[in-house]
């Protein structure tokens, strides 16, 4: 990644990652440290906002658009990261195992 992904932000998802990539535990060391230090690349040319300048990058966008599988370690950790907030959420409940749902019925005033 000598010339491909250069950027000088740092990224963040503060929506998905409040407490950063690294305390979250979805992720290694390593993999938070691509993330926030090439992420901003990585979301550019994903959105198609940034031109690709190496042919790492141009092969990157394919794996974005679904062209190939991921195969490097960049895009291993991008497509790592697009799955994870891509998940549905979880939802905890504390009174007992199964979701309970109330279902709220119109109220009908009868005055007679």
């Amino acid at each position: 990644m000598s010339k491909s992904f250069l950027t000088k932000d740092r990224f963040f998802d503060n929506k998905n990652y409040p407490r950063g990539f690294s305390r979250h535990g979805d992720f290694t060391i390593k993999e938070a440290q691509l993330l926030e230090k090439y992420g901003v690349a990585f979301n550019e040319l994903n959105l198609l906002k940034r031109q690709p300048v190496t042919e790492e990058e141009r092969l990157f966008i394919k794996m974005c658009q679904g062209s190939r599988k991921p195969q490097t370690e960049a895009e291993q950790v991008w497509y790592k990261y697009t799955s994870y907030i891509k998940r549905p959420k979880r939802f905890y409940t504390l009174s007992g195992s199964q979701l309970q749902i109330d279902t709220i019925e119109d109220y009908v005033d009868n005055d007679n």
